[in-house]
């Protein structure tokens, strides 16, 4: 597998990470089972973060917040099969006082949409759940980065 450059480019204001489609991943018919793309998401999310510098168990620990979804429009366009390689692009669309709005979308070795997502992550107190803001260094580095 070509694994593309995980890194944050700010030319294309994008990031894409790299997913191989393994048997436990696909469904009888030999086709990614519909939730596992929002499986193959979340990892890209994850790296993204930690291109920029943030580890989120560090976040969790030391600033005392976690992300969680709170809203997810997908869409399927093609079927992805066992072994594909797969490419997740992760491109921050809007960010507010506690949130983000990323566009997601997996694509084939060639580059063609298999699945498309518009994913509203809030930022959130470790223990409450309750929204909080984003801490001002992560804003930084998203207006730096974006």
């Amino acid at each position: 597998m070509s694994a593309p450059d995980p890194r944050p480019d700010a030319a294309a204001r994008g990031f894409v990470w790299p997913v191989r489609v393994y048997y436990e991943d696909t469904d009888a018919a030999g086709i990614v089972y519909h939730a596992n793309y929002l499986r193959f998401m979340e990892r890209a999310r994850t790296e993204w973060l930690r291109a920029l510098g943030f580890e989120q168990d560090v976040l969790a620990r030391d600033c005392g917040i976690v992300f969680v979804i709170t809203q997810s429009a997908l869409e399927f366009r093609r079927a992805a099969r066992f072994n594909a390689e797969l490419h997740v692009l992760t491109t921050l669309e809007r960010r507010r006082g506690a949130s983000l709005e990323l566009a997601q979308r997996i694509e084939d070795a060639h580059g063609r949409p298999v699945c498309t997502a518009l994913n509203s992550v809030a930022c959130v107190d470790v223990t409450t759940l309750k929204p909080r803001r984003l801490p001002p260094h992560m804003l930084r580095v998203f207006e730096s980065a974006y």
